[in-house]
């Protein structure tokens, strides 16, 4: 067996996308005689300065001869990648051996590129350790993904799959011809099997990109026949080449377990606290409040992309304890998800003259509240119960505002209810 690795050969303006790429390197390997187990697109650390765009590594697994996989990879990645742009900074890794037996080194290295940060030199110092065949365009940061994603079938066992269609060069960079209602439709025989395709609270098309790409849709989902399913049935302009891809999207894969006072900055967390602050909504419509462990405050936020998960958020009261899901940035935790553990159903109000019914008026400093016309008393202010607009359990963003690599709710395997968004 064989693993071809390649990663950033796209580009923000001038288009291109790896996946694409791996699916043309992938036919290259059919004509060359060669048979491809799997195709997988591994989203890394979104949190990375440098990525280009989703952060997607793909590989491909073959039984093709590792020194003529290496050659006609090479021989894609130069003729397509977007090495034009600054940004874009291609890597190829080809390692000879099954997927599953790569040395323990690069599996480690596959885990840490979904969550840390790492440099082109730690791949280096592992590529060469593991004696794989490299090489890289212009400064060959590409080469971290491309080995992260040979290591990445050992490193991870939770898998979801997208079904990729794609058009035909002369309309990149044009107004994709897509049926909406079309979208809708497959959505709806195959949901919540297959997920994420289209956002029902705004009528968008997720599945369907804005970027001048070789991508015409994208469909994500559990099975993948049912993925396969809704992409045959959305109707479009001509579909030029199609590909299915083994993928860690919509794992939760990059997030760990930490508390508010041991976060840093390009890392995302899974954090237990309790709210501290009214949420605030600011200038920009982004809702903002704190969280504590009671040791350390932690500033959340849910920004104005994140639509109506914000009215969630600004539901949440001092006391509320909760767990945030999300990248930190500038000392923030820009929210994914949260889940509601206990609720503060009471507030603090002005008590009322068990005999006449009235509200009671203050009796002077710190002398408690008195009721002027019957003469009774309280020592101070009353807990009163409140309805609340929350329940207990899980929240998350719209799908037209959920990473790659987010786990949407409906996949279920969460500790608690859910309160999914389609």
């Amino acid at each position: 067996m064989t693993v071809i690795g390649l990663d950033d050969t796209d580009s923000r303006t001038r288009g291109m996308c790896t996946t694409y790429l791996a699916a043309r390197v992938a036919d290259s390997v059919r004509n060359a005689g060669g048979d491809v187990e799997r195709l997988l697109l591994v989203r890394l650390n979104p949190a990375v300065k440098h990525k280009t765009r989703g952060n997607a590594a793909l590989a491909v697994h073959t039984d093709l001869d590792p020194g003529v996989a290496f050659e006609l990879a090479r021989d894609e990645l130069e003729a397509a990648a977007e090495t034009g742009d600054p940004n874009t900074n291609p890597g190829l890794v080809v390692a000879p051996h099954a997927p599953e037996t790569v040395p323990d080194g690069v599996s480690t290295f596959a885990q840490a590129a979904v969550r840390d940060h790492l440099s082109r030199e730690q791949a280096d110092r592992r590529i060469e350790s593991a004696g794989y065949r490299s090489t890289g365009w212009k400064n060959a940061r590409g080469k971290i993904g491309a080995l992260a994603a040979v290591g990445s079938w050992a490193a991870f066992t939770e898998w979801t799959y997208e079904q990729i269609s794609y058009r035909e060069s002369e309309r990149w960079g044009t107004r994709r011809n897509v049926d909406f209602d079309s979208v809708f439709a497959a959505e709806s025989d195959e949901y919540p099997t297959v997920w994420d395709t289209v956002d029902r609270g705004t009528g968008e098309a997720v599945c369907v990109p804005h970027t001048p790409c070789p991508i015409l849709h994208g469909i994500r989902g559990d099975d993948p026949d049912a993925v396969r399913r809704v992409a045959d049935e959305i109707e479009s302009e001509q579909v030029i080449k199609t590909a299915q891809f083994v993928t860690n999207q919509g794992t939760d894969a990059h997030l760990r377990d930490a508390d508010p006072g041991n976060v840093k900055d390009g890392h995302a967390y899974r954090i237990t606290g309790t709210v501290t602050s009214k949420p605030e909504t600011r200038q920009g419509g982004h809702v903002f409040f704190t969280l504590t462990d009671g040791a350390s405050r932690l500033p959340c936020a849910a920004f104005e992309p994140t639509k109506r998960f914000r009215d969630h958020v600004r539901n949440l009261r001092p006391r509320d304890e909760i767990t945030v899901c999300g990248e930190v940035a500038r000392g923030t935790v820009k929210l994914e998800k949260f889940a509601v553990r206990t609720l503060d159903a009471t507030e603090l109000v002005t008590p009322t003259c068990p005999d006449c019914g009235r509200s009671m008026k203050s009796a002077g400093a710190e002398q408690g509240y008195r009721c002027r016309d019957c003469g009774t008393r309280a020592d101070g202010k009353v807990e009163r119960r409140i309805e609340r607009e929350l329940e207990h359990g899980w929240y998350e963003v719209p799908p037209e505002a959920r990473r790659h690599i987010a786990k949407p709710l409906v996949r279920g395997g969460f500790d608690g209810p859910t309160h999914p968004e389609r």
